[in-house]
């Protein structure tokens, strides 16, 4: 696809984003299914919420589900970017302007959005030389 001026590198392209829940699932779908139909790639989804761990044993508990964005991305033919963690720091970091990429670049938070922006790079096309 070109965008208006001929440069497919220039081309929009989307990310789906979306938490495990069944009716985020359907708006997810809806949004792809609008996005394939003006012709704009989608790069992936990304799975929010998809996992709390407890601060102070490490249990992880899949609070609103944990497949529901990979199920859908099989179904419609898309990976899964990533997944982005329920943590109080990626609200509480965001809330001050100091996003958890930059205020903790180390946390488990950080390194998920990180990966993210791997996979969605990877996945844009090449500059002109």
């Amino acid at each position: 696809m070109m965008n208006l001026k001929g440069n497919p590198e220039l081309t929009p392209r989307a990310v789906i984003i979306s938490t495990p829940q069944d009716v985020a699932l359907l708006d997810a779908r809806k949004g792809t299914e609008m996005f394939r139909k003006v012709h704009v790639p989608v790069l992936g989804l990304v799975q929010n919420m998809s996992v709390f761990r407890c601060p102070k044993c490490e249990h992880e508990t899949h609070i609103f589900g944990a497949d529901g964005v990979r199920d859908l991305a099989k179904t419609l033919g898309l990976d899964v970017l990533g997944d982005i963690p329920l943590h109080v720091n990626i609200r509480e970091t965001c809330d001050s302007g100091q996003p958890v990429v930059i205020s903790q670049p180390q946390s488990d938070a950080a390194k998920a959005y990180l990966k993210i922006a791997v996979e969605i790079v990877r996945r844009l096309p090449a500059p002109p030389a």
